[in-house]
C-alpha cells in the first residue's frame, strides 16, 4: 500500500467470507474512522425526540388542537410504521448503489424538519398524519437505518459495542427535550418551541450527513488481520467467537427467510417492539395518572431514556462476551419484569419503586435493538446485511401500531392495569421465542471451522463503496 494510491487485497476464509484489507481510513476518508462513529451518534442524538419524547409532548398537543388520547397515539403509531418501513427499501437501494448514505441523510434531515414544522402550525389531524407521521417517520427511519449500517461497516471487528453506542443516542438524546416539553412548553410558546426543535434536527442531521461515506464492500482496517480475528487467534475475538461464531456463508434475503430464523427474529421483534413502544409512550401519562406530578413524570421518562441509550452500549459489550442470543433472552425477561414493576409501583404510589421500574423499562425497551442488529450479520453474513436487517427492523411496522394507537385503545377499554399486564405477558412470550433462535447451517454443538489460508482475489486502487 502507498499513501494516496492505496492498494488492497481481498482475502477469503474457510466460511466463504471475504475481507478487503490494505486501505486505511485516511486513504478512504482523509481522516480517522472515528468520524464515522461520532457523526452517526450525533445524528441519532438529534432525531431521538420523535420516539422518546412523544409521551411528554402529547398532552400539550391534545390541548392545543382538541385531539383525543387515541388521536395523539395514532400519530405516534403511524410515525413508527413509516420509521420502520423505510429501512428495507432504503437498505436495498443502498446495496444497489442507487441511494448513497449522504443522500439518505439529507432527505432524512429535510423530512424531520418539516414534520415538526407541520405539528407546530397545523391543527388538521389528516395533515398531521401526513406531515408528522409519514414525513417524520420516513426521515427518522432514513437517519436510523443509515447510521446503524454506517458504523457497522466501519467497525467490522467491534460491531457489537460500536453499534450499541451509536444506537443508544437514539434514546438518551431526548433527555433535555423531555424537560423542555414538561416545564417550558405550553400553548403560548408551542409553535416557537416545536419550530426550534425542527430547525435543530434539520441542521444537525444535514451537517452530519454531508460527511457520510461508506467504506468499500467487505472493508477491514489495515491494522487488524481479519483471518486471525475470524479464527479466534486474537484473544478478544476468541472470547466473542466462542459465543458468536460467524455466519457459515452469505445468505441472500430469500435464503435467510427460507432458513426460518429471519421470520422468527421478525416475529420476536414484533412482540417486543409493541411492548417497548407501549412503555415509552405511556410511562409519562401513567405517572401523571398515579399522581406523581410533572417532575417525577419527566424524571421517570429521563431515566428511561438514559438507561435505554446506555443500556444499548452495555449489551453490545456483554453480547460479545456471553453470546448475543443469550443476552437477548435476558433483556426480554427484564423487559417483562419492568412492565409488572411499573404497574405495581404506580398502583401503590411507591415513588422509589416507580423510578427503579423506570430504570428497568429503559433497559428492557431499547437493549434488544442492537442485539438484533448484530445477530443478523452473525447469522446471515454481511453481504446482504442492509436488506436482511431491514426486513427484521420492518417488524416495527406492526409493533408501532400495537404500541401506540392500539395500546391507547386498550388503556381506554381495560385501564392501565390491563394494558401493563398484557405488555408484561407479551414480553415473556418474546423471551420464550428467542430461545428457539439458532444460527442457520450450524448444527447444535458444531464447532466453528478455522479459515483457510489467505487467498488474494485481486489488487486495485482504493475505491469508496
Amino acid at each position: 500500500m502507498t499513501t494516496g494510491s492505496a492498494t488492497y487485497t481481498v482475502l477469503t476464509d474457510g466460511n466463504g467470507r471475504t475481507y478487503r484489507v490494505g486501505e486505511t481510513p485516511h486513504d478512504l476518508l482523509g481522516r480517522s474512522r472515528a468520524w464515522m462513529m461520532w457523526l452517526p451518534w450525533a445524528a441519532m442524538f438529534a432525531v431521538s425526540s420523535f420516539e422518546y419524547g412523544w409521551g411528554a409532548v402529547e398532552e400539550t398537543v391534545e390541548r392545543r388542537y382538541h385531539w383525543t388520547l387515541t388521536d395523539a397515539f395514532w400519530l405516534a403509531s403511524i410515525w413508527a410504521v413509516f420509521q420502520a418501513g423505510v429501512a428495507f427499501p432504503a437498505g436495498r437501494l443502498r446495496e444497489k448503489g442507487v441511494f448513497s448514505a449522504r443522500a439518505a441523510m439529507l432527505v432524512g434531515a429535510l423530512c424531520c424538519g418539516v414534520s415538526w414544522f407541520t405539528l407546530a402550525h397545523v391543527g388538521n389531524l389528516a395533515v398531521g398524519f401526513v406531515g408528522y407521521s409519514v414525513l417524520g417517520g420516513t426521515g427518522a427511519g432514513l437517519v436510523y437505518a443509515t447510521c446503524i449500517n454506517m458504523v457497522g461497516k466501519w467497525y467490522p471487528e467491534k460491531r457489537g459495542a460500536r453499534v450499541g453506542f451509536v444506537n443508544g443516542a437514539f434514546a438518551y438524546g431526548v433527555v433535555p427535550v423531555i424537560y423542555v416539553f414538561s416545564y417550558v412548553l405550553d400553548e403560548r410558546n408551542y409553535s416557537a418551541v416545536l419550530d426550534a426543535l425542527g430547525g435543530y434536527m434539520l441542521v444537525a442531521v444535514a451537517i452530519c450527513g454531508l460527511f457520510f461515506r461508506d467504506p468499500p464492500k467487505n472493508w477491514w482496517p489495515s491494522e487488524v488481520d481479519p483471518l486471525r480475528w475470524a479464527s479466534g487467534d486474537h484473544r478478544a475475538a476468541a472470547r466473542s467467537l466462542a459465543k458468536n461464531p460467524p455466519a457459515v456463508r452469505q445468505f441472500s434475503p430469500m435464503e435467510a427467510i427460507r432458513s426460518g430464523m429471519l421470520p422468527l427474529m421478525w416475529g420476536c421483534m414484533v412482540i417486543i417492539g409493541m411492548v417497548s413502544l407501549f412503555g415509552i409512550n405511556f410511562e409519562v401519562p401513567f405517572a401523571k395518572e398515579s399522581h406523581f406530578g410533572p417532575f417525577v413524570a419527566a424524571s421517570a421518562a429521563g431515566v428511561l431514556s438514559v438507561v435505554n441509550g446506555t443500556g444499548r452500549a452495555v449489551v453490545g459489550w456483554a453480547s460479545d462476551l456471553f453470546g448475543r442470543r443469550q443476552t437477548l433472552t435476558i433483556v426480554l425477561v427484564i423487559a417483562a419484569v419492568a412492565q409488572f414493576g411499573v404497574l405495581y409501583a404506580g398502583n401503590t404510589h411507591n415513588l422509589v419503586l416507580f423510578m427503579v421500574a423506570a430504570f428497568l423499562t429503559g433497559f428492557g425497551s431499547g437493549a434488544f435493538y442492537p442485539l438484533f442488529a448484530t445477530l443478523v450479520p452473525d447469522y446471515f453474513g454481511e453481504n446482504h446485511n442492509a436488506t436482511n436487517y431491514g426486513i427484521v427492523y420492518s417488524s416495527k411496522l406492526v409493533g408501532g401500531i400495537g404500541g401506540g394507537g392500539l395500546a391507547a385503545s386498550v388503556v381506554v377499554a381495560w385501564g392501565y392495569t390491563g394494558a401493563y399486564l398484557l405488555a408484561g405477558g407479551a414480553a415473556l412470550l418474546a423471551a420464550a421465542i428467542s430461545l428457539f433462535l439458532r444460527q442457520p447451517g450450524r448444527g447444535h454443538g458444531r464447532t466453528q471451522g478455522r479459515p483457510t489460508p489467505a487467498v488474494a482475489d485481486g489488487l486495485g486502487p482504493a475505491l469508496a463503496g
